[in-house]
């Protein structure tokens, strides 16, 4: 196969996760017979400084000319001024606004080598295995904003449609169907009137699939039930704010950010992979961030962009072997394991799959 991938390393530890998760897509490449080509381009606080805007023309383009995005992080104190006219989180929000990104898929699955990595006691992690999507172009992340005359008073929005709910929940119900069949749909509807609507278009839908389970449940005790039995869910979807909460607290059951991919889809193929930490600006430059998040995130672009499943499944037990084999990143080092930097644990995931 051949394939023209954009990557976007962002701020931080982007370019270093990027870098990573690049290397091991050109490995998969050569180990099966595909030829991947890499284009690079600016996004966030790095082309802010470079160009004066967080999404240059040229970096859309160059994404919507692709056949998947690579993505690191953005932002960092040199631009964290909540008064600035752009900041870099507007890159990545124009990303999914400008290539249809309307679904974000957080997957969270215990790897049996971590299961002491998580401050929730093991038997209640136990089983955990769930699947966030989260719908990406609505919600009040993309509504009316503003200040009054004197700036003392302040708004956002949030709107959602009836198509919008419509299509991300039957995306969240045929993902079910490929799992163990249970949906559960996030909101707040005993207050918010977007999320009766989110209900009402929610159950309706399910009403089509009659062969998966489904339920409704408020965010509040979401939050709660993520923490008392994780194991229970499947597929939750829910809305962009929600969905975003949700995520970072559910990241917790695995025991570290860094460990977590996400995928970010359009309707068609293209798709925007991203692991789910931040641009972590403490560390960049160090060489000690995990990018396994990355090169995990690199597995889904191959998975549902490509339609590559067996080198997506590659790329995961390699990971998955590294682990087992007591190798670890600083941030989940444990007593007796073997802490690698952020290019060592690259170059063991690439030799466990040129030599598999």
């Amino acid at each position: 196969m051949d394939a023209k991938i954009a990557v976007l390393p962002g701020d931080g530890v982007g370019p270093e996760v990027t870098a990573e998760a690049r290397k091991v897509l050109e490995a998969i490449a050569q180990a099966r017979g595909h030829r991947f080509s890499f284009e690079t381009a600016l996004v966030g606080g790095a082309a802010i400084d470079e160009a004066g805007t967080a999404l240059p023309e040229a970096t859309l383009e160059l994404c919507k000319a692709s056949d998947a995005v690579l993505f690191g992080a953005v932002g960092g104190p040199k631009w964290d001024d909540p008064k600035a006219r752009v900041r870099p989180e507007q890159g990545l929000l124009g990303l999914r606004k400008g290539l249809g990104l309307f679904a974000n898929l957080r997957p969270v699955k215990l790897n049996p080598a971590l299961v002491d990595a998580s401050t929730i006691k093991a038997d209640v992690l136990a089983g955990t295995d769930l699947l966030f999507v989260r719908e990406l172009t609505g919600g009040i992340y993309f509504g009316q904003r503003g200040r009054d005359a004197g700036g003392k008073e302040a708004f956002d929005t949030m709107v959602y449609s009836e198509p919008e709910i419509t299509r991300v929940v039957r995306f969240a119900f045929n993902l079910a169907r490929g799992r163990r069949r249970k949906v559960t749909s996030v909101d707040k509807a005993n207050v918010l009137e977007c999320s009766r609507l989110w209900r009402e278009t929610a159950m309706r839908i399910a009403a089509e699939y009659p062969d998966v389970t489904y339920e409704n449940m408020l965010v509040d005790a979401c939050a709660m039930h993520l923490i008392r039995r994780p194991s229970t869910f499947d597929v939750i979807v829910t809305e962009n704010m929600f969905g975003d909460i949700l995520t970072d607290e559910a990241s917790m059951l695995t025991g570290s950010l860094g460990l977590l991919p996400s995928a970010s889809l359009a309707e068609g193929n293209l798709g925007l992979y991203e692991p789910i930490h931040g641009s972590a600006p403490d560390i960049a430059g160090q060489g000690i961030a995990n990018p396994l998040g990355t090169i995990l995130s690199a597995a889904l672009l191959l998975r549902h962009s490509l339609k590559l499943d067996q080198e997506a499944q590659a790329i995961e037990k390699a990971v998955d072997k590294a682990l087992a084999e007591g190798y670890r990143t600083r941030d989940i080092e444990q007593p007796g394991t073997k802490v690698l930097g952020t290019q060592e644990m690259g170059d063991l995931i690439v030799r466990y799959i040129t030599t598999a």
